[in-house]
C-alpha cells in the first residue's frame, strides 16, 4: 500500500533531469519578458508565496538549531542565487545555453575530486572510466549540433562561477546536510534567494517586466518544475544515495537539453548528437552500476 523509498529515488533522477533539461530553454524565453535577476527575483517570490499556506497548514518541523538554519540558509544561497545567477548572466550576455551546460556538466568531475576528502566518499576507477564516457558524451552531443561558440572572458568566468557553486553545494549538502521537511527546507532557501536577488535587480537592473502568454508559461516552469519539485529531489538524491553517482546525472544535462529543443523548437539533432548521448549515458550508467561492483 505505501510508497517506499527505493520506489521514489528509482523515478526520481529520470523526472530530475526532465525537470531540469528544460530549466535552460525555458530561462531564455524569459529572458524575452525579464532581466536575469529580476526573473529570479520574481520566481523565488512567486515559490515562497505558493509555499507559505502548505507551512501553515502542515506545521512542519522547523532545524533544530542556528547551524542547522546555516546549512540550509547556505546551500540556497550557493543553489539559488550564485548558480542561478551566474549561469543566467552568462545566458544572457551571449552565451548559449549549451555552452553554459557544458561547463556546468563538469560538476560530476570535480565532486569526485572532493568527496574522498570531504564526504568520505570513495570513488572507484570503474567510476571514474563512468565519468570520463559521460563527459566525452556530453562534448560529443554538444559539438556535433556545432552548439560550441568562442565566448567571452565575461560569460566564460560566469558559467565557471555557476559550476563552482553547484559543485560547493553539492558536496556541502552531502557533508553537513541534514534532513528537513521539504516545504521547510524550500521556505528558507526561496526566502535567502528573493533577499539576495531582489536588491540586486533594483540596482542593476531596470525592473521592466513584460507580461505575455510565453512569459507566464516560462515563470509557472520555472518556479513549479525548477524551483520547487526539481531542486527537492535534487537535493533527496544527495542525502539519500552516493553523491558522485547522483551528480553524474548532469552529463546528461546538455544532451538533454538539445534533445528537448528538438522537440520543443525543432532544432536540429544530428546523428552523431544521438551518438553521442548514448556514450554519455553509457557512462552515467557504468558510474550508478559500479555501486554494485567490487573495488
Amino acid at each position: 500500500m505505501h510508497t517506499s523509498l527505493p520506489s521514489i529515488t528509482r523515478i526520481a533522477p529520470w523526472l530530475f533531469l526532465l525537470l531540469w533539461c528544460g530549466g535552460f530553454t525555458v530561462a531564455k524565453i524569459g529572458f524575452t519578458g525579464a532581466e536575469p535577476f529580476t526573473l529570479l527575483s520574481i520566481r523565488y517570490t512567486a515559490v515562497v508565496l505558493l509555499l507559505l499556506p502548505f507551512f501553515v497548514y502542515l506545521k512542519p518541523a522547523l532545524p533544530k538549531n542556528r547551524v542547522q538554519w546555516l546549512h540550509v540558509a547556505w546551500v540556497g544561497f550557493l543553489i539559488q542565487v550564485v548558480y542561478f545567477g551566474a549561469a543566467w548572466i552568462a545566458m544572457n550576455a551571449g552565451g548559449s545555453a549549451a555552452s553554459v551546460a557544458l561547463i556546468t556538466s563538469l560538476q560530476p568531475v570535480l565532486v569526485a575530486l572532493c568527496v574522498p576528502y570531504l564526504a568520505g566518499e570513495r570513488v572507484t576507477m570503474v567510476r571514474w572510466c563512468g565519468l570520463g564516457l559521460g563527459l566525452a558524451g556530453c562534448v560529443w552531443v554538444i559539438t556535433a549540433n556545432n552548439e560550441i561558440t568562442i565566448m567571452s572572458a565575461e560569460v566564460l568566468g560566469f558559467a565557471v562561477l555557476s559550476l563552482l557553486a553547484m559543485t560547493t553545494a553539492t558536496v556541502w549538502e552531502k557533508r553537513f546536510g541534514v534532513s528537513q521537511h521539504v516545504v521547510v527546507g524550500s521556505l528558507i532557501q526561496y526566502s535567502v534567494g528573493v533577499m539576495c536577488t531582489l536588491p540586486i535587480a533594483l540596482f542593476t537592473e531596470s525592473m521592466n517586466v513584460s507580461i505575455t502568454p510565453t512569459f507566464l508559461f516560462a515563470l509557472t516552469y520555472l518556479v513549479i518544475g525548477n524551483s520547487i519539485l526539481a531542486i527537492s529531489l535534487l537535493l533527496m538524491m544527495i542525502r539519500e544515495g552516493e553523491v558522485t553517482r547522483v551528480t553524474s546525472l548532469f552529463f546528461l544535462v546538455p544532451p538533454g537539453s538539445a534533445i528537448i529543443a528538438y522537440w520543443v523548437l525543432d532544432e536540429p539533432m544530428t546523428a552523431m548528437a544521438w551518438v553521442g548521448m548514448a556514450v554519455a549515458i553509457s557512462g552515467v550508467w557504468l558510474v550508478s552500476r559500479s555501486s554494485a561492483l567490487p573495488d
